[in-house]
């Protein structure tokens, strides 16, 4: 059964979630807290929206049995400790190298998925993910720098990639018994409770000077983009999840443009339209391919 054609909005939720995360580094920069910190507002003040909009849903939120409430600590232990690494990276590198090495999660969790099949990527999908890593590449490429100093906040952005295709994965098995809500809840709840000790450590600046854009950050990259995100989980594969986060890139250049002034070369649009393209390919129809978590009744 082809689970995402009872969720028709499943893709659309998934392109305007990924929007959504892409304004998070440049509010991440803005936020005047530390790196951990900004990852523990992010989650932490989602939390009583989640909880709100979960109840007037009538989806309350409870810690389910234990099989499945460990799997979502996972999620929020790796989910946290991608946002430490990444936003920490962000510091110690260029910040197209911290975008290109960090968006490996997409080919990650794209390839996670392909081996669930049991099958080689068919024709169709093998263009689709050369045109997405040929336009991530296109767009990050011209202002990434590879070298020695940059080397270890490189290796932390792979690293980070790394951890967030394994929160992917953790959510896309706790979906076929969770409704998204109350996930993403229970993950946001478990990873702030671990970001505030690290920050603290850290001794990094916690409370910030103006909550406006802690605030954004929350709602913007966790309440609507990581919701959005993880309702999608639940009806698309993981393969047209993953080459639809390399969306964001494309949105970030896009905010550099009208924030910044960075200008857009004509490779960045190449790059842009290369990932388009891609998107429109991988769903073309090949419902054989398609095996989505089984939604809770």
């Amino acid at each position: 059964m082809d689970r995402a054609a009872d969720h028709p909005f499943a893709f659309p939720a998934l392109l305007a979630g990924s929007c959504a995360l892409a304004f998070g580094p440049w509010l991440v920069r803005l936020s005047g807290v530390g790196p951990v910190a900004a990852g523990f507002w992010r989650l932490a003040l989602a939390l009583p929206f989640l909880f709100l909009i979960a109840a007037m849903t009538g989806l309350p939120v409870h810690w389910p049995r234990k099989a499945l409430g460990a799997l979502l600590a996972l999620a929020g232990f790796f989910f946290a400790a991608d946002l430490a690494a990444w936003h920490i990276s962000i510091h110690m590198t260029k910040l197209a190298n911290a975008t290109l090495f960090g968006n490996c999660a997409s080919f990650a969790f794209a390839g996670w998925g392909l081996w669930q099949t049991r099958r080689l990527p068919s024709p169709i999908q093998g263009a689709a993910l050369v045109l997405a890593a040929a336009g991530a590449v296109l767009l990050m490429g011209g202002s990434a720098e590879l070298s020695t100093r940059n080397l270890a906040g490189d290796l932390l952005a792979l690293f980070a990639g790394m951890l967030y295709a394994s929160y992917l994965i953790a959510v896309q098995q706790a979906r076929g018994a969770v409704q998204p809500l109350p996930l993403l809840f229970i993950a946001s709840a478990v990873g702030a409770a671990m970001l505030l000790p690290v920050s603290l450590a850290f001794g990094e600046q916690v409370i910030p000077r103006d909550w406006t854009w802690v605030l954004l950050l929350a709602i913007g990259s966790q309440v609507i983009g990581q919701g959005l995100l993880v309702y999608a989980i639940g009806a698309l594969s993981p393969l047209v999840v993953g080459l639809a986060l390399l969306t964001q890139p494309a949105i970030s250049a896009l905010i550099g443009w009208l924030a910044y002034g960075e200008r857009l070369r004509a490779i960045d649009w190449v790059g842009a339209a290369a990932i388009a393209a891609a998107l429109v390919l991988v769903r073309l129809p090949e419902r054989g391919l398609r095996r989505p978590a089984e939604q809770p009744s």
